[in-house]
């Protein structure tokens, strides 16, 4: 449990830390004046003025803010609004539109970074497509049956077996059930009758949980070394591809394809970021490389209280060349808070009811 939390809070507090520092910074660098820097959400725990900032720590460790002059935030206080060059309203819609989407940024860059460092010290990993295997856990049936790490499943129930895809197909679809299999050990064909382990996983399609079947092994991977040209390669490779997969799985809960019981909450990252701690620190700043692209992805939405909401309110406004007036941006922040929250605790709940 202390390796959880606390393996929660690092990651956590990585995440948002980069967040809220990419908009201290991007605020500095255009001339507006930072009044609070914040990583966690009040009640205060402590903190300390520093020239024009106030720098604190946060009883709620779930997020953080960056309060600027002249910024109508969650807060929606007009009263600093005095039209001073340093204020945020002052400045041109390239800078606000830079300072807004410059904690995003940071996440993508801190995920690259994360992604990089995995791949200079672990490697360029690739899944060998064919159905040797890679590994044999203990007290799970194949150990039991006699496989190997380097044996080769080539036949189930009578069925050629030529690609791993092939093989979980077989084996996932019959949990419990009675498997008759054969692979290669050396130049030897092994057969026996192979009881699969019924393991409940998250059903990503219909959502809940469902029952499948496993043996116990896992495929081989392919490991070719990189130097730090290739390992920036390979980091920016990863950025992508977590990208491009959350945006899937997003559309996909869109078009109802894929169920918000999918969707994994603060309870779901607290138990895998202790997983991935346990793991191995490799694992681990791997798993924060994601958790920051993948929050950063979800910042960038175009949803009020969020980012990419106060971005869609800049570009309105300098289409229109007027402000917004304060009492809508009040009633779509209220109702995007309610909506925030409806969703944590829904997934909250499904975490919970997933995980016990």
């Amino acid at each position: 449990m202390f390796t959880t939390i606390g393996s929660f809070i690092v990651v956590l507090g990585a995440v948002v830390f980069v967040h809220e520092l990419g908009h201290f910074l991007a605020a500095k660098w255009m001339g507006a004046r930072v009044e609070v820097f914040s990583v966690g959400f009040p009640p205060k725990l402590f903190g300390f003025q520093r020239g024009e900032t106030e720098y604190r720590l946060g009883w709620v460790p779930l997020g953080g803010y960056v309060k600027i002059a002249g910024m109508i935030d969650e807060s929606f206080d007009e009263s600093t609004i005095t039209g001073e060059p340093d204020e945020f309203n002052s400045k041109s819609t390239p800078a606000k539109m830079f300072i807004i989407s410059a904690g995003v940024i940071m996440n993508f860059i801190l995920g690259f970074i994360m992604f990089s460092a995995v791949s200079l010290v672990d490697g360029e990993r690739e899944i060998d497509p064919s159905a040797t295997v890679g590994g044999v856990s203990a007290e799970y049936p194949a150990q039991a049956a006699g496989m190997e790490v380097g044996d080769r499943i080539i036949n189930i129930d009578g069925v050629t077996i030529q690609s791993w895809e092939e093989l979980t197909g077989a084996v996932h679809s019959r949990p419990g059930d009675t498997l008759v299999v054969s692979w290669l050990h050396g130049s030897d064909t092994l057969s026996s009758r192979i009881v699969t382990h019924i393991e409940t996983v998250p059903d990503l399609d219909e959502g809940g949980q469902k029952e499948i079947g496993l043996l116990g092994i896992s495929p081989n991977v392919n490991v070719t070394p990189v130097n730090f040209p290739q390992a920036i390669v390979a980091g920016g490779k990863m950025t992508a591809s977590t990208i491009s997969l959350s945006l899937e799985s997003l559309g996909k809960l869109i078009t109802r394809e894929e169920s918000i019981k999918a969707v994994a909450g603060p309870v779901a990252i607290m138990h895998f970021s202790g997983e991935t701690a346990r793991a191995g620190f490799i694992t681990f700043i791997g798993f924060i490389g994601f958790i920051s692209v993948s929050i950063g992805l979800l910042n960038i939405m175009p949803f009020p209280i969020l980012d990419g909401g106060h971005l869609v309110y800049i570009l309105i406004e300098a289409i229109i060349r007027k402000p917004i007036p304060t009492r809508v941006k009040l009633i779509l922040q209220q109702v995007g808070i309610a909506l925030i929250l409806l969703l944590v605790i829904v997934v909250t709940y499904n975490d919970i009811t997933r995980l016990l």
